[in-house]
């Protein structure tokens, strides 16, 4: 077992350990070993008969060029939808009884705490849209058009005037 005391000084538990270590290493005869664990390797592979060229593509999830062959590539139309089983596109229709959220942005402000504690009935609130600019029309707070007031059956409606497309709403939830 290793000296307990190094320089006069006692070694600390991890220090004792490592001396230990240190020397059942010596004992065993592995230590500076790396390279004899090398030339092991190569003899092993020397014997299975491979090259350390077909090894090294194999190790890297790559063959040899005469394994090599270029995948066909589907080509699909316009609105198809690839399943990764090949199989039919799935059931949309999973997902249109869904409940989502629509709401109309008139417009907005921020005012400070104090002047909303002083609203009361009547209270006028300035927003920041001019008269008869269009409306927001938001799902799920996402904009995917702007509209107009309309009344039909004597309850408010909203005609969409403008339609965001898809891209442009990945755009803005990009931002």
């Amino acid at each position: 077992m290793a000296d307990d005391k190094k320089d006069g000084q006692e070694l600390s538990e991890d220090e004792k350990l490592a001396a230990e270590w240190e020397a059942a290493m010596e004992e065993s005869g592995d230590e500076g070993s790396e390279e004899s664990r090398d030339d092991e390797w190569a003899q092993a592979m020397e014997e299975a008969g491979e090259t350390d060229e077909e090894t090294a593509g194999d190790a890297m999830g790559e063959g040899t060029d005469s394994d090599v062959f270029a995948a066909p590539m589907e080509e699909f139309g316009e609105g198809s939808i690839a399943t990764e089983d090949g199989g039919p596109p799935p059931d949309l229709d999973v997902i249109l009884d869904i409940p989502v959220s629509i709401s109309m942005e008139v417009g907005n402000t921020q005012i400070p705490i104090r002047n909303l504690l002083q609203l009361n009935q009547g209270s006028v609130i300035e927003l920041d849209r001019l008269a008869g600019e269009p409306l927001d029309v938001l799902v799920n707070g996402t904009l995917i058009a702007h509209g107009e007031v309309v009344m039909v059956n004597e309850k408010f409606g909203i005609r969409l005037t403008d339609v965001i497309s898809p891209g442009e709403r990945i755009k803005r939830l990009q931002k």
